[in-house]
């Protein structure tokens, strides 16, 4: 599996001061134009935000935050602090996703805690993150507000001085809800790692924004924003890692845009292919053609996507891309289980921190997945009778007390139906070593 350098940030004030500084690196991509993402420039943002909570979301472009001038010193007691909300292993072998507050006060940060828990769970209870809810770490940071609520809630005008500059009306779009992404990239910078960063502003107004065109030190790929008090907001945040998880193109149009002339789109749920063409030409998600999607309907070619009313193929017919409220498709769920492993493993272990193990300790391992199956080995040969069992004894296994070296193996694979590529099933494997000593 391929992974990503992460940096450990230290939670003492000065890990605070240096994780503050990376905010200064902080800059949008410049990116080209494209049927998937508009152009920006470094002084530009694109976001994108959404009309209600069952639209076709839109984009706009907004200026970059600025870097920030200092480092961000902690504001109160409290500030920058970092919990655990939920734990299933290590920091490397897991899936890391920070929920930072913003317009909350030094007395409301048990609010956003719950904020986070209550987020989580809807989150989480989409496919596919209900499959592979024990990929996940999940982080808060206390981001502490001097003033509680957010700026031009509930009418334009009204401000409010917290700790992300988070506002309504961005670009003089109400549901649009903007935060300062250089103080995003510095709070996050002090959890122990950032895959995924949600901003979640404390109003019950709804609104968000999904910005997939920023370069983080920390690691993240985008920023979503979402109200924290509104039940819906949550699917904003689900969409949004659509794009940054599973590299996701919209699939919703703009009427006009008109026919697209351009090359195929890099993008896996976009298409200038029919699905006679692709199954011909065995491309994009001809694999998938003809089931039956958990968004509704059968997966197929359906105009319109990437912007484009014309030219351009989706996969099915009103899938989560392309209106909130909806499951991903087939071929985006794919897509979500391959951005999954990117950042985490089908295995993971807190025992033997330092790959050593005694004959007689319990070993103890975490599968990603019910999909997964797990296997161990003895010096190489498998010990049968402990197939599945995620909690073991070396000693029970048939490991000798003999002096020498042995070792002890766990190897996972994951079996889920719900991926198709054989490359992609290639990587979704885990494989843990542990010497045995006396």
């Amino acid at each position: 599996m391929r992974r990503r350098t992460r940096r450990r940030i230290p939670l003492a004030a000065g890990g605070l001061a240096l994780a503050a500084a990376l905010a200064a690196t902080l800059t949008p991509a410049a990116t080209a134009a494209s049927p998937d993402r508009p152009a920006a420039s470094p002084r530009t943002q694109n976001v994108e935000y959404f009309t209600g909570p069952d639209g076709h979301p839109r984009h706009t472009t907004i200026p970059a935050s600025p870097a920030l001038p200092r480092p961000l010193l902690p504001s109160a007691k409290g500030d920058g602090d970092v919990t655990p909300v939920v734990t299933n292993g290590p920091v490397g072998s897991k899936l890391d996703v920070v929920f930072i507050g913003d317009g909350y006060t030094a007395g409301q940060q048990g609010d956003f805690h719950a904020a986070v828990r209550a987020k989580w769970a809807n989150m989480s209870a989409v496919e596919p993150y209900a499959s592979y809810k024990n990929l996940f770490n999940v982080w808060a940071v206390d981001a502490v507000s001097r003033e509680s609520g957010v700026t031009n809630d509930p009418a334009k005008g009204v401000t409010k001085d917290t700790a992300l500059r988070s506002y309504f009306f961005c670009d003089d779009i109400e549901r649009l809800l903007c935060v300062d992404t250089a103080r995003v990239e510095a709070y996050a910078a002090k959890a122990p790692a950032a895959d995924l960063v949600v901003v979640l502003s404390n109003s019950a107004k709804y609104g968000g924004a999904g910005y997939n065109d920023v370069v983080s030190q920390v690691g993240y790929d985008g920023v979503a924003t979402a109200s924290a008090g509104h039940p819906k907001s949550d699917q904003v945040a689900v969409h949004e890692t659509g794009h940054s998880l599973g590299k996701l193109a919209d699939e919703y149009q703009y009427d006009e845009y008109g026919t697209y002339t351009g090359a195929e789109p890099r993008d896996v749920n976009i298409s200038t292919l029919d699905a006679r063409q692709q199954s011909e030409q065995r491309q994009k998600w001809y694999r998938w053609i003809g089931r039956t999607s958990p968004d509704g309907g059968t997966v197929g070619s359906y105009e319109g996507g990437g912007y484009y009313p014309k030219g351009l193929y989706r996969p099915t017919e009103n899938s989560i891309m392309r209106t909130l409220g909806h499951e991903f498709n087939l071929p985006g769920r794919e897509a979500m289980i391959a951005g999954f492993y990117r950042h985490a493993s089908a295995l993971s272990s807190d025992s033997g921190p330092y790959g050593t193990v005694s004959r007689r300790e319990r070993v103890t391992v975490r599968l990603a997945a019910p999909t997964v199956t797990l296997r161990w080995y003895v010096d190489g040969l498998e010990a049968v009778s402990a197939r599945g069992r995620t909690e073991v004894v070396p000693r029970a296994l048939g490991v000798p007390a003999d002096g020498r070296p042995h070792t002890l193996t766990a190897r996972a694979v994951d079996r889920t139906d719900a991926v198709l590529d054989p490359e992609l099933r290639g990587r979704m494997r885990g494989t843990l070593v542990w010497g045995v000593t006396r």
